[in-house]
């Protein structure tokens, strides 16, 4: 398995970063970990998008789903796709209301919309507690997580090699759950445990450093990758908290930088 960063920004592309957006290679199947502002371009540095196996969308936020449209446009439209590629619908691993909130999206005047629901290039499934999907051969995992919206942590597995993708989301069981003994925890970090704001960071939204570290000890991973620091906060303090609190290697992804699972 190999993981390729597109884009690792924290809640909108930053200067030097696409929002959140993630390519997972695992065997033959090629699937992508949300797809926010900026990440369908980095895409096409690293894979023909006709190649895609799948997309999995851990929440509805922008940052994390904008450059749907993008990719909807790509294969509604392209002059040459590859042969028999306009065939097959791409499977959309996302919250229920993804269908909806997508064709809002791509076509925000009601008499657009009303012609297109974005079915005829992708196949939506549902994310829940517990689903399980098979992706070109790897087993796809979710775990509902604490976010303002419906949100999900997402587990890649494959050849006895796990990925766990946090998504966003506050400090909670079902992270540690989804990501317990996986070989990488590609975890948020969105802010200092510590501001002058407040003494803890609030609950329900997003990790600190320190807290992704926690996390990663409590589910016992075999190494931290931080991403989603946005562009007005150092990452090097936040990876500085994650070392505190967790004691296996620890990196702060960078943009189209592949790890290897």
């Amino acid at each position: 398995m190999r993981l390729i960063v597109l884009g690792c920004s924290g809640s909108g592309p930053g200067p030097g970063s696409p929002a959140s957006g993630y390519l997972v290679e695992a065997g033959e199947s090629r699937l992508a970990l949300d797809l926010g502002n900026g990440t369908f371009g980095a895409l096409q540095r690293h894979l023909d998008p006709w190649e895609l196996d799948a997309v999995a969308l851990s929440h509805l936020h922008p940052d994390h789903c904008s450059d749907m449209a993008s990719l909807v446009v790509h294969r509604r439209y392209h002059p040459c796709p590859p042969v028999g590629a306009t065939e097959h619908r791409l499977p959309v691993h996302a919250p229920a209301e993804a269908p909806d909130r997508l064709a809002a999206a791509y076509a925000p005047c009601a008499s657009e919309r009303a012609a297109t629901d974005l079915t005829d290039v992708l196949d939506f499934h549902p994310l829940g507690e517990g689903a399980v999907a098979d992706v070109a051969g790897a087993v796809l995992r979710s775990a509902a997580v604490d976010h303002p919206c419906e949100a999900y942590a997402l587990r890649v597995e494959h050849g006895g090699r796990s990925l766990v993708y946090s998504g966003d989301t506050g400090p909670c069981d079902g992270l540690v759950e989804l990501a317990r003994d996986a070989d990488v925890l590609l975890c948020e970090a969105t802010w200092p445990h510590v501001t002058d704001q407040w003494d803890a960071p609030p609950s329900g939204v997003h990790l600190s450093g320190r807290q992704a570290g926690e996390h990663a000890t409590a589910a016992g991973v075999g190494r931290l990758l931080l991403t989603h620091v946005p562009a007005w906060y150092d990452g090097a303090v936040l990876l500085a908290e994650a070392k505190e609190t967790f004691d296996g290697p620890v990196e702060l992804v960078s943009p189209d930088t592949a790890y290897d699972i």
